[in-house]
């Protein structure tokens, strides 16, 4: 089960909480000059660590798509030909060299920062414990990328953010939290667009803070904004509800009776219905919509279906969608 089926807090705003530690073996150099054969010992040195304690190994080459599609491991991973590898265990998620020899991480549904946060920590002690990892008293942990350094810790939280977006407020949102030492970016990460309203709002580096000032910084910005878009949310259904309404309700009927979906118009009315939802025009769980967003991208419809052509992926996709009886 992916955590896009699963219920957290507060998920009218948030889909997920994520926490990811990168971390480097000593005697053992970076990418790109990592050999093949060093890799695969360091893959079995962290597979040996971790399978003993409940985690299993996952099968990237003939999931890696579907996987990265699901933010449970990065693209980069997904697309390597060296040795590399992914151990899981619930919602925790060891990615095994990739830009960095391990990469951390714990996604959580909804805004659940501290039980990630706390499955992470929990994660790289229990590596810390059998594994050398390369440290620096003034710099912190060593990382492929500068930018890392110090906690080298990555917390995100993904919102969605759609009456911020139609009032064309997430600009100067963006330009705060930017003065704040965060950064936003697209659902899919860095360099990605904001397809379906999704934000992806993460600390910008982690040199000179500690872990937990990383996570509160992270946790009162986010706060802030998902306060100030129920506001506006409210605001849009009180001046122009009906409106509003009828664009929900048209999403509705394409979603219900279209014949052909492409993954592009897909996060257009995903976008539409999440916000019917949160405003009790459609009677579904947010995590329900997410589900059949997520269940419905390219990857996901060619690993259940095979390999389709454009058309006749969008008329498959449109048949999955009708399944969901939004």
């Amino acid at each position: 089960m992916y955590w896009y089926n699963k219920k957290g807090s507060e998920q009218d705003v948030f889909l997920s909480s994520r926490v990811r530690f990168a971390r480097n073996l000593v005697d053992y150099p970076f990418e790109p000059l990592l050999a093949d054969a060093a890799a695969k010992e360091i893959c079995q040195k962290v597979s040996e660590a971790l399978i003993l304690q409940g985690y299993e190994a996952a099968d990237i080459k003939g999931k890696g798509d579907v996987l990265a599609e699901s933010h449970i491991i990065s693209y980069e991973l997904a697309e390597k030909n060296t040795p590399c590898a992914l151990l899981s265990s619930g919602d925790v998620h060891v990615m095994v060299c990739e830009e960095d020899h391990l990469r951390i991480q714990a996604i959580k549904a909804g805004f659940e920062l501290e039980k990630a946060y706390k499955e992470a920590s929990e994660a790289e002690a229990l590596l810390d414990e059998k594994l050398n990892f390369a440290f620096d008293e003034k710099l912190g942990y060593l990382t492929h990328c500068p930018t890392n350094l110090g906690t080298a810790m990555r917390a995100s939280v993904m919102m969605f953010l759609p009456a911020l977006t139609m009032t064309s407020r997430i600009k100067g949102i963006e330009n705060q939290l930017s003065k704040l030492g965060l950064t936003v970016r697209g659902s899919d990460g860095e360099g990605s667009g904001a397809k379906g309203c999704l934000y992806q709002i993460s600390n910008r580096a982690g040199l000179g803070l500690s872990e937990e000032e990383i996570i509160s910084n992270l946790k009162n910005a986010a706060k802030s904004i998902a306060s100030a878009e129920r506001e506006v949310r409210e605001k849009l259904n009180e001046q122009r509800g009906d409106a509003l309404k009828d664009k929900i309700m048209r999403s509705v009927g394409v979603l219900n009776y279209a014949y052909m979906i492409s993954s592009e118009e897909l996060f257009e009315l995903y976008a539409d219905v999440r916000l019917g939802a949160s405003l009790g025009m459609v009677e579904k769980d947010p995590a329900q919509i997410d589900t059949m967003l997520f269940e419905n991208l390219p990857c996901h419809i060619k690993s259940e279906e095979g390999v389709l052509s454009p058309a006749e992926r969008d008329k498959a996709r449109a048949k999955r969608v009708h399944l969901n009886n939004i």
